[in-house]
C-alpha cells in the first residue's frame, strides 16, 4: 500500500507539471500576440533574459524545505519561468488601431465638411445683416477693377497719383450718372406713348378674346376688370406700405452708392498698401502663397470685369438696333437695361431679352414681337458661342452648372447684388484654389516641409510601415 501511495503521488507531481507547463506556454502565446505592438523587441528580449536569470538563481536557492520550489515548472533553457495561472494583461490595443482605415476616413472628413460648413453659415449670416457694407465694397472692387488700367495709364504719362486717381474716378462716376440719368430721362420721355400703346393692346387683346374661340363674353372682361380695380383698392394699405418700403430701399441704395464710391475711391488711390496689410494678417508660414495668388486673383477678376462690359456693350448695341429698326418704342432705356442686366450671367439676359419681347408685344402685336425675339436669340447665341470665349478666354474659365448655382445663391442670399457678385467671387475662388494647390506640390517637389501637423496615432504608424516597405523596395 505504501508503494501504491508513493506511485500515484509521483503520477500527480508530474501531471501537475505537465499542466503548470502547458499553461506557462499558453500564457506565453497570448503575451506574444497581444503585447508584441506594445513591447518592442529588444525590451523583451531583455525582459525574457532577466526573468530566465532570476528564475534560475530562485531554482538554485530553492532548498527541500519549500515545497512550492519543488513544485515549480521546469523550464528549458532561453525560456522565462511562468506562474501556474496566466498573468493578467497589461493594456488594450489603442482604439485608433481598430477602427477600419475607411471608417477613420470618413470620420476625419465627416467633421471637417461639419466645420465648414458651420463657418460658411456664420459667414452668410454675418453677410445677410450688413448686406449692404458687402455689397458696396463688391462693387468697389468691380468698378475699380474696370479703372485701375486708366490710372496706372495716366502714372505713365507723368501724373502724380492722387492727381491720377481724381481724374480716374471723377470721369467714372461722371459716365455712370450720365447712362442712369439717360435711361430715367428716356422713361419719363416715353412713358406716356408706352402708356397710351399698352391701352392699344389691352384693347386689342379683348376684341381678340370677344372673338376668339373660348366664347369669352364682354360681361366676363368687365367682371375681371371690376375685380382688378377692387383688388387694388382694398389693398390700398398694403400698396402705402410697398411704397415706404421703397422709399426705405431707395435710403439704401443711395448709401450703398455712397459707400461704393468712397471704397473705390481709396482703393485706386491706396490700393497696394491695403493688400500689404491684408497680407499681415495671413500667418507667416502661408504668406508666401498667398502673396503669389493675390495678383492671380485680380488679374482674373480684371479679365472677367473688362469682357463683361465689353459683351454686354456689345449686346446693347445689336439688339437695340434691332429693337430701333423693328420700331419698337423706348429703344435706347430698353438698350440700356439689356447692357446693365448683362453683368448678371444667364439670368440678366432672360429677363432682358423677356422684357424687349413684352414690350414690343404690348405696343407693335405679336408679329413684331416673334422678329425681336429672333434678334435676341441670335445676339445671344453669338454671345456664348463666339464672343465670350474669344474675350474672356482662359482667364475666366467657370462650367456653366457652377455658374447657375452661384447666380441662384447669390440672389438668395443678397438679392440682385448677390446674383452680379456671385460669378466674379467664383471665378476668383478657382483662380486662388488653382494656383494654391500648384503652389504646394511644387514646395513639396523642392523638398520644402509641408504646412500644418504631420501624421500621429496610427495613421503615422502605418505611414510609417510604408516608407519602410518602400525603402526596402528601393
Amino acid at each position: 500500500m505504501a508503494k501504491r501511495a508513493g506511485w500515484l503521488g509521483r503520477l500527480g507531481n508530474r501531471l501537475s507539471r505537465v499542466e503548470a507547463r502547458l499553461q506557462a506556454r499558453r500564457a506565453e502565446v497570448e503575451a506574444e500576440s497581444i503585447g508584441a505592438a506594445a513591447v518592442p523587441a529588444g525590451a523583451s528580449g531583455t525582459a525574457r533574459s532577466g526573468v530566465g536569470t532570476s528564475a534560475g538563481a530562485g531554482a538554485g536557492a530553492a532548498t527541500p524545505a519549500a515545497p512550492a520550489a519543488a513544485a515549480a515548472p521546469e523550464t528549458p533553457a532561453g525560456h522565462p519561468a511562468h506562474a501556474p495561472h496566466p498573468p493578467a494583461l497589461h493594456g488594450r490595443p489603442d482604439p485608433v488601431s481598430v477602427v477600419p482605415w475607411g471608417m477613420r476616413v470618413a470620420a476625419e472628413v465627416s467633421w471637417r465638411l461639419l466645420l465648414l460648413a458651420g463657418m460658411l453659415w456664420v459667414v452668410m449670416k454675418v453677410i445677410s445683416e450688413v448686406r449692404l457694407v458687402v455689397l458696396a465694397f463688391a462693387a468697389a472692387l468691380l468698378v475699380t477693377a474696370l479703372l485701375q488700367p486708366f490710372v496706372v495709364r495716366l502714372r505713365r504719362l507723368g501724373l502724380p497719383r492722387g492727381l491720377a486717381t481724381a481724374v480716374t474716378a471723377i470721369l467714372g462716376f461722371v459716365v455712370i450718372g450720365l447712362v442712369g440719368w439717360f435711361v430715367v430721362w428716356q422713361v419719363m420721355e416715353n412713358l406716356d406713348d408706352l402708356s397710351a400703346r399698352v391701352r392699344d393692346g389691352i384693347n386689342e387683346l379683348k376684341l381678340w378674346a370677344l372673338d376668339s374661340p373660348f366664347h369669352v363674353t364682354e360681361k366676363q372682361i368687365n367682371d375681371i376688370a371690376k375685380n382688378l380695380s377692387e383688388t387694388i383698392g382694398t389693398n390700398t394699405e398694403q400698396i402705402t406700405s410697398a411704397g415706404l418700403q421703397g422709399v426705405t430701399v431707395l435710403v439704401e441704395v443711395l448709401t450703398g452708392i455712397l459707400l461704393a464710391m468712397f471704397s473705390t475711391l481709396f482703393l485706386l488711390y491706396d490700393g497696394k498698401r491695403i493688400w500689404t496689410w491684408v497680407q499681415g494678417l495671413v500667418p507667416a508660414a502661408a504668406r508666401p502663397g498667398v502673396a503669389g495668388a493675390g495678383p492671380r486673383a485680380w488679374r482674373t477678376l480684371t479679365a472677367y470685369v473688362r469682357g463683361t462690359v465689353l459683351v454686354a456693350l456689345i449686346d446693347a448695341i445689336f439688339i437695340g438696333l434691332g429693337i430701333y429698326f423693328l420700331k419698337v418704342p423706348m429703344a435706347v432705356p430698353l438698350a440700356v437695361f439689356i447692357f446693365l442686366f448683362a453683368f448678371i450671367p444667364l439670368v440678366g439676359a432672360v429677363v432682358s431679352g423677356a422684357l424687349a419681347v413684352v414690350v414690343a408685344l404690348v405696343t407693335q402685336g405679336p408679329w413684331t414681337a416673334l422678329m425681336v425675339l429672333a434678334v435676341v436669340l441670335a445676339v445671344q447665341q453669338i454671345e456664348g458661342h463666339v464672343l465670350q470665349p474669344f474675350i474672356l478666354g482662359r482667364a475666366v474659365r467657370v462650367h456653366p452648372l457652377a455658374v447657375v448655382l452661384s447666380v441662384a445663391a447669390g440672389g438668395m442670399v443678397a438679392g440682385i447684388g448677390g446674383a452680379v457678385v456671385a460669378v466674379p467671387l467664383v471665378a476668383v475662388t478657382n483662380t486662388v484654389v488653382v494656383y494654391l494647390r500648384a503652389y504646394s506640390r511644387d514646395q513639396l517637389l523642392h523638398g520644402a516641409a509641408a504646412i500644418g501637423p504631420g501624421p500621429h496615432g496610427s495613421t503615422a504608424f502605418e505611414q510609417a510601415a510604408r516608407e519602410a516597405g518602400s525603402d526596402q523596395r528601393a
